[in-house]
């Protein structure tokens, strides 16, 4: 009897360690965008767990990709729509700005505190996502956005699933890099 996994997907986590996507599949719109976002959310946290040092480590060069990048550019993309556009707040990047639009990326180093600091700008920004989302009182919740013009909260929990989704993507290849951890 082998115990060899039969697909890259049973590597990284078998379907009892991972509690990932068993959100609603019908029912109300908001639950289920919601689930959404919360299993790509919960899919960046897996393709990081266990790194401390290496989540600052690069793709390859010149990019300056890291896990570590992925984690402050999602606290502020999460900030930028929820806070920002939808909550109409005063809410400036955290690790980016207009004379350093890459600073999400390329100040990602390996200290524990600019770990631990990614960290608890992450997830404070997904507090608030989340509990804006859950007290709007509809999903026709407008916000106004100088690259996209009105947009409503049903767009951006749309837009954040696929912003997870195309970076988890590259969480895949940056993880498989750093230790050789493959799946889903």
């Amino acid at each position: 009897m082998t115990t060899t996994p039969r697909s890259r997907a049973e590597i990284f986590a078998g379907p009892q360690e991972d509690g990932r996507f068993r959100g609603p599949a019908t029912g109300d719109e908001r639950r289920v965008l919601a689930a959404f976002l919360a299993d790509q959310r919960a899919t960046l946290e897996m393709k990081c767990a266990g790194l401390d040092a290496d989540l600052s480590r690069r793709s390859v060069e010149p990019s300056t990709l890291s896990l570590l990048g992925l984690v402050r550019h999602l606290a502020d993309v999460e900030r930028r729509w929820f806070r920002q556009v939808l909550a109409r707040q005063d809410a400036p990047p955290r690790f980016s700005s207009a004379t350093d639009p890459d600073g999400d990326f390329d100040g990602a180093h390996s200290s524990r505190e600019a770990v631990r600091e990614a960290w608890a700008a992450w997830r404070g920004e997904v507090e608030f996502a989340d509990r804006f989302a859950a007290e709007a009182p509809d999903l026709d919740v407008e916000g106004h956005d100088a690259w996209r013009g009105t947009v409503s909260l049903r767009w951006v929990l749309i837009h954040m699933i696929e912003e997870y989704a195309r970076h988890n993507g590259h969480a895949d290849l940056l993880r498989e890099r750093i230790d050789g951890a493959i799946g889903i």
